[in-house]
């Protein structure tokens, strides 16, 4: 080795690591695939990669930014981000996992060692993202217990909650939330969204508790059933009055706004929130698959499954908010939200008003529990694989599995309990501003197309998904890992502003105390 050239030695080396060969090489062994586990079915890994990568950002914050965002033009920005990083990327990850059959940080320092941090960094942002995110689905149970009343109560100002300059749904968060004065004063925990939140874990668990083989299964209804919601909310919307006239806020073309450098800062946001790119799970996911797999194919579908659920989305959202705006007399901007505000305020709001209020209410929330539950235990899942494929002969024997899954479900409820506290709403914040922030992801784009791009060699990843699709992928996905995605990441990345934009969930509250909105005011 020592008389070869330095690219012919570097070749040499790589061709010894187990992960890396071809198929042959990189099967497990029957025994350590058995005990590691596979997707019963291609639907499975389908519909798991669905749940995780159409969420609550699909719902309610695509409409909201393509609304402020100049309408039809903003799907010009989204779709090069599309193009340019959110499909190479989703490519690069899911083949990564099902090439190397680990997690998200074992399949890095298996296939480059050198970037092995990749891997410890997303298990990070996803660990915090679980804390945090499963917050909102203590909430969506609260309200949904609520659904089932004879009068919905934010519907009226007869509630004990209630305040002199009532507002009604305004106040029904009031309830929900008892928000304090500031971050300082926390408060005790509401017994009511502590037992919410206790439900939702156990659920998470349940799910996540046998691996694949109990993952596999659930998916089946939480990744279809909030399809079925949005399709009866969609067709419900679209037979009210005023429906067309939000539809056409919704899409109304603005091109002055392409000039704006926060509308193309908003679509790649987007992208990167709502594929799930750089927090691990896309490859712990694929890494279930069995070898042969067409990942190639797959991402493609998903890609295209994931954005045109946000575009629908759109149409069920705006359809209600123009028949709100109508009813009240005043302009689509006025009712318009983004984030929390449209789920826990806007629309319930606007259900108020429709005949069997109650019925859409509980569609609506089940449709948000549904959402955030699928994202919910498929990141734990994600979390799990990389610390077993860590620790296999350590965690795979008897139940430690499932003892180690209870102590992390258990660890991370109780660190949410002080997000369920008056004060826990800016600590929640905090979070989603913070924990998964734009910057990070970028930053870990960046360095994952370098180190497919150029250190393990884009041409040599390609011919790996060649071997286990038996196809080649196009030649532009070696041109992205290698120098569009790194540099239009980067170009990104400084142009970043940390403003509402840049969170999962969009404004929750405002940034600074003085300048209240009108919701947050409600909620004193």
């Amino acid at each position: 080795m020592a008389d070869q050239p330095p690219a012919e030695q570097m070749d040499s080396l790589l061709n010894k690591l187990p992960s890396v060969n071809s198929s042959k090489g990189k099967e497990l062994s029957k025994d350590g695939l058995h005990a590691r586990g596979q997707w019963a079915s291609k639907a499975e890994f389908l519909l798991a990669v669905a749940g995780q990568i159409i969420g609550l950002g699909n719902v309610w914050r695509f409409p909201y930014l393509c609304y402020k965002n100049g309408g039809g033009v903003f799907f010009i920005p989204y779709l090069l981000f599309l193009v340019l990083c959110g499909i190479p990327l989703f490519l690069l990850e899911t083949s990564l996992g099902q090439f190397t059959s680990l997690g998200g940080v074992s399949a890095w320092r298996s296939i480059c060692p050198l970037f092995g941090g990749l891997g410890y960094a997303s298990q990070v942002m996803i660990l915090h993202g679980c804390v945090y995110y499963i917050v909102i689905l203590a909430w969506a149970v609260f309200y949904l217990s609520y659904s089932f009343q004879a009068e919905l109560p934010w519907s009226h100002c007869n509630n004990s909650w209630n305040t002199a300059n009532c507002a009604p749904s305004l106040c029904s968060r009031r309830e929900v939330l008892r928000l304090s004065d500031s971050l300082d004063s926390l408060g005790p925990v509401s017994w009511k969204l502590v037992l919410c939140l206790a439900v939702v874990w156990i659920v998470c668990y349940f799910c996540v508790w046998k691996g694949v083989k109990s993952t596999g299964k659930v998916v089946y209804l939480t990744a279809t059933f909030p399809y079925v919601m949005l399709f009866v909310l969609l067709v419900r919307g679209a037979t009210l009055p005023g429906a067309t006239q939000g539809i056409i806020y919704y899409l109304k073309p603005n091109h002055t706004r392409l000039a704006d450098p926060q509308v193309w800062m908003d679509a790649g946001t987007q992208i990167f929130f709502s594929y799930g790119i750089c927090l691990g799970s896309l490859t712990a996911l694929g890494s279930y698959n069995k070898y042969n797999n067409d990942c190639y194919k797959d991402s493609f579908l998903l890609c295209l499954l994931n954005s045109t659920t946000s575009f629908l989305a759109g149409f069920a959202i705006f359809s209600v908010l123009g028949f709100m705006a109508e009813e009240q007399g005043v302009d689509i901007s006025a009712v318009a939200q983004s984030g929390p505000g449209l789920a826990f305020i806007a629309y319930p709001r606007a259900v108020a008003m429709m005949p069997l209020p109650q019925l859409w209410a509980v569609c609506f929330f089940l449709m948000i529990i549904m959402l955030g539950l699928d994202t919910q235990f498929v990141s734990l899942e994600a979390l799990m694989t990389s610390v077993t494929d860590l620790y296999p002969h350590l965690i795979r024997r008897g139940h430690r599995r499932e003892l180690l899954l209870l102590v992390i479900c258990v660890v991370c409820f109780l660190f949410g309990l002080v997000m369920v506290t008056p004060g826990g709403l800016y600590v929640f914040q905090i979070y989603d501003h913070f924990s998964c922030s734009g910057a990070s992801l970028l930053l870990l784009s960046i360095f994952q197309s370098l180190a497919i791009g150029w250190v393990y060699g884009a041409e040599r990843f390609s011919a790996n998904i060649k071997d286990m699709t038996g196809r080649n992928p196009l030649v532009i996905f070696q041109i992205c890992w290698k120098y569009l995605t790194p540099a239009v990441c980067t170009v990104s990345e400084k142009m970043w502003k940390s403003d509402s934009s840049g969170s999962i969930l969009g404004p929750v509250l405002p940034r600074r105390r003085p300048l209240c909105s009108p919701w947050c005011a409600g909620l004193r």
